[in-house]
Order: structure tokens, then sequence, then C-alpha cells
């Protein structure tokens, strides 16, 4: 059975920090794309960051992450870890891990291949 398992979530102070974990387990990760999306009350999923697997490697986020946010992957583990910095109300959502195949749409919540239950991450200003 894959799976994507997050942990790391929870509520803290605006301008505070957190690290989100995700372990996936099932199948080798190592060349799908991993990431994370977050989706808040009310609104659609967003990407929020994602690395390209082994063979690529490329880094993207959403815009108002960048300078606060950073991805890492241990592809060994077929884990992948988000490190948020300075956190803002504006980022309380639940946040998933997804796993996308090398030539689908990452930005594409519907075309992952794999995704995480998602933690709460709150942010109180």
């Amino acid at each position: 059975q894959v799976q994507l398992v997050e942990s790391g979530g929870g509520l803290v102070q605006s301008g505070a920090s957190l690290r989100l974990s995700c372990e996936g387990s099932g199948r080798s990760f190592s060349l799908l794309a991993m990431g994370w999306f977050r989706q808040a009350p009310g609104k659609q999923h967003e990407l929020v960051a994602v690395q390209g697997g082994i063979d690529l490697g490329n880094i993207k986020y959403v815009d108002s992450v960048k300078g606060r946010f950073t991805i890492s992957r241990d592809y060994a583990t077929n884990t992948v870890v988000l490190q948020m910095n300075n956190l803002k109300p504006e980022d309380t959502a639940v946040y998933y891990c997804v796993a996308h195949a090398p030539d689908a749409n990452w930005a594409s919540w519907a075309n992952a291949a794999y995704w995480g239950l998602g933690t709460q991450v709150t942010v109180s200003s």
C-alpha cells in the first residue's frame, strides 16, 4: 500500500517557524516530484512548493512563500521536508504532501499520483 504521511503541523504565532515532514512508503518516490499543497478555509488547493525527482531536482515555490519556505528531499528515505520560517496568518491552512509523476502538471492537485491526509498549520496574529 502506497502512503504519504505528514507530520509537524501545529499552532504558532506570527513570525514563528514550523517544519513539516512527509515520508512516503510502499514504493520508491525517487523519480516522482514531491511537494506540498495547502488549502485554506473556503479556498482551493494551492501548490506551495515542489521538488522534482532525483534526475531533475528542480524546485518551484508559490510567490507568496519565496524567501520564507524551503523544500528539501532525501531521496534515499522517500522524505520531503518543508521548512517554514516567518510564518504569517495567511499561511494558515491544511498542508498536504503530494507526489506527481515526472511528466504530470505539478501545479495540479487533481493530477497528483498520491496524496497525504494533511496536517493543520495555524498561525495566529
